[in-house]
Formats: C-alpha cells, structure tokens, sequence
C-alpha cells in the first residue's frame, strides 16, 4: 500500500522522514496472519524483502532490532541515513 501525502512519522527501519510516498510494512507478513503495518520508504521497504523470507519475519515480528542484527540490513541503514527522504535508488537481489 502506498500512500502519496506527506508524512510526518519516520520510516520504522531506517529513521529517516518521509517526503512523498510512504509504504506500510506488514511486521509479520499476511500470509502468516499479521495485521500490523509499519510506515516504510520503498527502497527500504524492498531491502527488507530481499534479505528475509516471510518465514524469518513471522519469527522477527515487530522486533526491529532483530532485522539490525543482519550485516546486510545494517550496512544499507548506514548507506541510507545520509540520503534525502525521496530518495530512491534499483535495489540488488540477492545472489543464489
């Protein structure tokens, strides 16, 4: 879900504000009957999906320090801090 107003909550994984688009996270994914969302901007939205299967984030659910834990998860934040609040860049998949 993507909503295109300005917002003033910060992005659940890395911080940063919100300028136009804001995507809601769903902590513990659907197909494993979570409900809760979390505000997230999309290029961290698609990390987050990237590196965890639906399986790992039913067992992560809200902890979001758990995700931290990862080096890749950690090493993006660290990318993205800097950067405005629109930014936007192609997102790697990961390598089998």
């Amino acid at each position: 879900m993507i909503a295109r107003q300005p917002n003033t909550a910060t992005c659940w994984l890395c911080g940063r504000g919100f300028a136009t688009k804001t995507q809601w996270h769903h902590t513990v994914p659907k197909s494993k009957k979570g409900k809760a969302t979390v505000p997230v901007h999309p290029i961290c939205h698609k990390t987050i999906h990237l590196h965890f299967s639906n399986a790992e984030l039913a067992r992560f659910g809200e902890d979001r320090d758990a995700l931290l834990a990862n080096p890749a998860i950690e090493k993006f934040v660290c990318w993205v801090q800097n950067k405005p609040a629109d930014f936007h860049a192609r997102v790697r998949r990961r390598r089998p």
